[in-house]
């Protein structure tokens, strides 16, 4: 199993239907784990797809519409029932704050785990870092829909990957290739001789939009973009007018943006042939890993890149 995949739980806009959940996503990142906009059964589903509450690290909400946030309750009990040992930190828009409290709060239950409360957007902003520590950087963006609602983006920083034969090659072994990683020069060798770059690796999660700045800024140069794609083109005046993409216009900006691994989602119950948005989607231009999404999919973060 890769230790960096996405965990699809449910994929259905607006209802669940008989294939498909509300929404739900767990990206597993080397032992870190965050859930994407619990709806309604992210429980039951985290259940089938062997992801457990001790799992996770983060819940990050996009925004409070119930197929992206009803499961809430639940989630939060569950962690609290199974006592996880690790702080959990919730990131959602700060002006849903009454929401997150209510379902937070939405019956009588024992709390044993620190949920840290970290809202999104505080003054009306448009973008901000929500964490730089650890092994990656997430922030979130602005997004347009009825509703405030915000995407986010994890960026893993740049750094160096060791060549073993270059190391013995100038004698640099044991604690001293530690030694030499974090000053840059030890014994007159530089840190560039013995290494080559690594390029860190980039996810989005992207969920109910128009298409805006902010779905390009969340997109950029990403591994792998998990976008909704409510609608098909022919549906495009309806896509505008709720608040949405199209499979063509999701597409579109993964092509743009230069994403490596695209995974289409949030699909609205009036399509019965899901190849259709992965078809719109190629037509729009995107030429690179395109899965649409069903629950209970697993897909892993592409190779690092070159």
């Amino acid at each position: 199993m890769s230790s960096r995949e996405l965990v699809v739980l449910g994929t259905a806009s607006q209802v669940p239907t008989r294939h498909r959940n509300h929404n739900g996503y767990v990206l597993l990142w080397d032992g870190h784990g965050i859930l994407f906009d619990p709806g309604e059964g992210t429980q039951r589903q985290m259940l089938r797809a062997g992801v457990s509450a001790h799992d996770l690290n983060r819940i990050c909400v996009t925004h409070f519409h119930g197929d992206h946030s009803l499961g809430l309750a639940g989630v939060i009990q569950r962690i609290n029932l199974d006592r996880v040992p690790h702080t959990v930190i919730a990131h959602y828009p700060a002006g849903g704050e009454r929401f997150f409290q209510r379902l937070r709060h939405a019956t009588a239950y024992r709390e044993t785990v620190p949920l840290r409360t970290e809202p999104v957007g505080a003054a009306g902003e448009q973008s901000c870092e929500l964490t730089a520590s650890g092994p990656f950087t997430l922030s979130a963006h602005r997004l347009s829909h009825p509703v405030e609602a915000y995407g986010y983006r994890l960026t893993e920083p740049e750094s160096r990957r060791m060549l073993p034969e270059r190391l013995e090659a100038r004698g640099i072994r044991g604690p001293d290739v530690a030694r030499l990683k974090s000053t840059g020069e030890l014994h007159g060798v530089r840190l560039e001789e013995v290494s080559e770059p690594r390029p860190g690796q980039r996810f989005a999660f992207v969920m109910d939009t128009r298409m805006c700045e902010g779905v390009l800024a969340l997109a950029q140069d990403c591994d792998l973009l998990v976008i909704e794609a409510t609608f098909l083109d022919e549906d495009a005046a309806l896509a505008e007018e709720y608040g949405h993409l199209t499979a063509g216009q999701a597409g579109r900006a993964a092509a743009d943006a230069g994403v490596r691994s695209l995974v289409l989602t949030h699909f609205s119950q009036r399509y019965a042939d899901a190849s259709l948005f992965a078809r719109q989607a190629r037509r729009a231009g995107f030429e690179g890993e395109l899965t649409v999404a069903e629950d209970l999919t697993r897909v892993p973060v592409p190779k690092r890149r070159a």
